[in-house]
């Protein structure tokens, strides 16, 4: 049975944030963010469908290596399917829970999960334009800082499009991977470095550099 929304961890009606299991983490850490749909699974366009998720292989490496180390890994995603009523925060549920299912499969742990349900097209209270935890607005990752008292200056995040790096940029983050990306870039100020990830050495590269992260 479909979880009700009462039982969700919505923070707002637009706004999921669930700690997932046990980890606990001294102040001033280093994170992985993560985008979801594109980067950790392939993106079917607005999954609802727990059956649906495929994860992409060359991202667990990269999951297990923040997990060794000891840097906490957090999913930031944007739904605006929640907005547009093409599906629920349960659907979302379901689709979150076999993805962390089958991350889990292959030793890959997810530390914390945010995701946003505004949008300038939605419906009802969720129909808010450039809303501060939609990404490219910065306010997902904020909010786990607060919450995990993280170093932003020294987290990293990997996603799939450009709102992605823009909303690490935001964040005070200084690096940001690009899904699919073939160029290095920075920004105009050049404190935010975004690296292109395409290749196996791409994602060797992000393996090491996390790992760096875990040492410092």
């Amino acid at each position: 049975m479909a979880e009700s929304a009462d039982d969700l961890p919505l923070a707002e009606p637009g706004l999921w944030v669930e700690r997932v299991g046990a980890r606990t983490f001294p102040a001033g850490l280093a994170a992985l963010f993560l985008d979801r749909d594109g980067t950790i699974n392939v993106d079917t366009s607005y999954p609802s469908d727990p059956a649906d998720i495929v994860l992409r292989p060359e991202m667990l490496p990269v999951i297990r290596t923040a997990n060794a180390v000891g840097l906490p890994a957090i999913i930031v995603s944007n739904q605006s399917g929640i907005a547009r009523g093409y599906f629920g925060w349960p659907d979302f549920a379901a689709v979150n829970g076999r993805l962390l299912q089958l991350l889990e499969a292959e030793d890959c742990w997810i530390d914390l999960v945010l995701a946003c349900g505004y949008h300038s097209s939605g419906m009802g209270v969720l129909a808010v334009g450039d809303h501060p935890m939609r990404k490219p607005n910065p306010g997902m990752l904020l909010r786990a800082r607060d919450l995990l008292g993280l170093d932003m200056g020294r987290s990293i995040i990997v996603g799939d499009k450009a709102d992605d790096m823009e909303a690490g940029r935001r964040a005070g983050l200084h690096d940001g991977w690009h899904v699919g990306s073939r160029s290095n870039r920075k920004s105009s100020d050049a404190a935010f470095v975004t690296h292109k990830l395409i290749t196996g050495n791409d994602h060797r590269r992000l393996c090491d550099f996390i790992a760096g992260l875990g040492r410092a």
